[in-house]
Parts: structure tokens; sequence; C-alpha cells
């Protein structure tokens, strides 16, 4: 018998959890994280990771299993998370993962392209523009040298403006990204969660607001001294380092925070329109989630 993986997709603050969670108890199983975010044992309340209740009501894998002092890349996601498939798929038929980064999504279904290697002296000028320019130059870098990466990059991570600098450099001097499929012993479900666009910006502001006052501001604090590393490249970390930096007040930090992770969400139902045009649903439809897995032809 094929196994099934069965992925269930969506923008930040939409509901993934709680619809990862009510499946796994329909059928029985156990869920891989695949938010990258949530991989960190020291970001838990800015990576809105599942609650201790939502951990108890099922078994989750790759929740805070990594240090933000570690390189954890999309490629080492990808082979540990394909043997713990291989361990899960031997006591259960169908296996749920979620998550909302399309990287580490992708490495996880289909493998990654083959991508160039960086090239160091590269990397240490867009290091150099970055601290004396700012996240505006390496923008307007990528828009200049590709503008298709440019539309699809993470604009507020300047890690990822970088490597996406490096690719389309890569291309203009004649590098092929070898796009492949990797062949996976198991088929896969794609489940993509929405909902009204309103409605999503609601919870998306209102999740900020209740982020910080939960503590975010301190524990954004006690990352200080990890401020420059990979994993704190992102929303909800990066404005408030700029606020303890004295660059913003504080209620502009938050204000940027929800922008940036509207932006960020809208980024994401884009990519998932393209990779995953079909079976969309909302998140409380988890009984035609159901009905379409158990359907053969609709797999």
């Amino acid at each position: 018998m094929i196994k099934t993986l069965i992925c269930i997709l969506g923008p930040t603050a939409v509901g993934k959890t709680e619809t990862a969670i009510k499946l796994a108890q329909q059928l029985n199983t156990e869920i891989i994280s695949a938010d990258s975010r949530q991989f960190y044992k020291e970001l838990n309340i800015g990576t809105a990771k599942p609650t201790e209740s939502e951990l108890l009501a099922a078994t989750h894998h790759f929740i805070g299993h990594k240090s933000v002092a570690e390189t954890y890349t999309a490629g080492d996601f990808e082979r540990d998370a394909l043997n713990k498939l291989s361990e899960l798929f031997k006591k259960h038929d169908t296996v749920i993962a979620v998550g909302g980064s399309g990287l580490y999504v992708k490495a996880l279904i289909d493998g990654l392209d083959d991508m160039p290697q960086a090239d160091e002296n590269l990397r240490l000028y867009l290091n150099d523009l970055y601290k004396t320019e700012g996240m505006n130059a390496l923008t307007a870098l990528l828009k200049s040298i590709d503008i298709n990466l440019y539309n699809s990059a993470e604009l507020q991570n300047p890690q990822r403006v970088m490597r996406a600098i490096e690719i389309g450099k890569a291309v203009q001097n004649g590098f092929k990204v070898n796009s492949k499929k990797a062949k996976r012993d198991f088929k896969t479900l794609k489940i993509v969660i929405n909902r009204p666009r309103e409605e999503l910006y609601e919870r998306i502001n209102s999740r900020v607001d209740s982020m910080m006052q939960a503590g975010l501001l301190d524990e954004v604090k006690r990352m200080l001294p990890y401020r420059n590393v990979y994993a704190l490249q992102t929303v909800g970390y990066t404005e408030l380092f700029d606020y303890l930096n004295g660059n913003l007040t504080l209620d502009t930090a938050i204000h940027l925070i929800k922008q940036h992770s509207r932006n960020y969400a809208k980024k994401q139902i884009t990519w998932f329109k393209k990779e995953a045009p079909q079976n969309w649903f909302l998140p409380t439809e988890t009984d035609k989630i159901i009905e379409l897995y158990k359907n053969p032809e609709n797999n």
C-alpha cells in the first residue's frame, strides 16, 4: 500500500495548526512541522509555536529541536524529515505535514533544485552593502538583476535577498538552475487553507497584538546576542531589533510587524496558487478534506 502525506499549506495566521491537529486526530496519526521558524527552541512567541495543549492534542515533530546558534538548511530538513517519515509510515498509513515555508515544503515533497554555490566575495560585498546602506539597497540591487526573483523573494529577510542576488548573478554568468522533482515512495495530497483577505489580515493584526502582550519584546531582548544569525532575520524580530537600537519607536515597530506579516501572507498565497492551484479549503472544512483524502479519484 502506498502511504500518503497530507500537506497542510497556507499563509501565516490562517489556522493551519488547528486544522492539522483535527486531521491528525481523525486519522489517528502524527504531524511533521515544515515551518522553518518553529525549528528553534529559543523562539516561541514570535513564531506562533503550537501551545502546550496543542502539542498534547497530537504528536508533533520538528518543533523546537534546534538552536538559533546552529545552521539548519532546507537540505538538512529534507534529509531529517524523510527519515522521520520513513519511521512514521511504519505505523501510520497517513502522516500530516503542516507549514507555510515554501522552500521547506518543496524540499520535503519534491526535493531541492540544484543551485549555484555561494560566491564568497559577492557575499562579503552584500553583507557590507547591507550594513552600510540597509535593506533598500539590497532589494534595489536584486530588482535590477532579476525582476522575477525580486517578485518572489521575502524582501524583509536580508539573507534570503542576498541568496536571491547570488542566484541571479550566477544565472547572468551562464549558470542553469537544474529544476528537478525527486522521486518519493509516498504520494502527497496538497491542501491549502485560506480565509477571506479582510478576515486573514484582521487575524494577523490581532496575533501581533497578542504576541506583544505575551512578551515578544522580552523574547527579542534575550536574542540580542544572536541578532545577526540567519534564524532571526525574520518578521517580528528584525523590527523589534530596530526598536531596541533606537531606530524606531515601539508603536512604529509593531505597525511594521503587522504590515510585513500581511505582505508575507500575500506572497505565500501567490506561491500556493502556483504550486498548489487545487484543493483550497476554509480551516473549518476538515470533513471535506477527509472526504477528498478518502476518495481515490482525487488522490
